[in-house]
This record gives structure tokens, C-alpha cells and sequence, in this order.
């Protein structure tokens, strides 16, 4: 079961990817919504699938400390900054 489980997630996440591309590719606008909705069906799916994995500690996630987030945040602020 935990085998078919990561086998699955990971069908999800590499979905995910492939409604992204699509999505920011397109130069039509009903195709962009479509894809959206599709990439929000499947984000949803993938999120269900990794907290039942969770729940049964087969998906752990390394909790980060508030000095890691702030971290995160500053270069992400850095980098849109330097887009800007």
C-alpha cells in the first residue's frame, strides 16, 4: 500500500507540473482556465493523497524553525526585489 501510495503522489506532483507548463504556455484564454481547473482538481488529489500518507508516517516533513522561515522569506523578498 505505501509503495502504491508513493507511486501515486508522485504521478500527481508530475501532473501538476505538466498543467503548469501548459497554463503559462497558452495564448488562449479558455484553455488557461480549463488547465487551471484541472491543476487545482489534481493539487487537491495530491494533498489528500500526502495526508493520508502522513497520517501514517510514511510522508514525513521536517518541521522548520521560525529563523528558517524568516530565511525563506528574505530571499524570496531579495529575488523579487531584483525582478522588479
Amino acid at each position: 500500500m505505501e509503495e502504491l501510495m508513493n507511486d501515486l503522489i508522485m504521478s500527481e506532483k508530475h501532473g501538476s507540473e505538466s498543467y503548469t507548463s501548459g497554463v503559462t504556455e497558452s495564448s488562449c484564454s479558455n484553455l488557461r482556465k480549463v488547465l487551471t481547473q484541472c491543476e487545482q482538481n489534481i493539487l487537491k488529489s495530491q494533498e489528500d493523497v500526502f495526508n493520508a500518507m502522513n497520517t501514517r508516517g510514511w510522508y514525513n516533513t521536517k518541521k522548520s524553525d521560525s529563523q528558517e522561515v524568516q530565511q525563506a522569506k528574505d530571499t524570496f523578498n531579495q529575488m523579487k526585489n531584483e525582478l522588479s
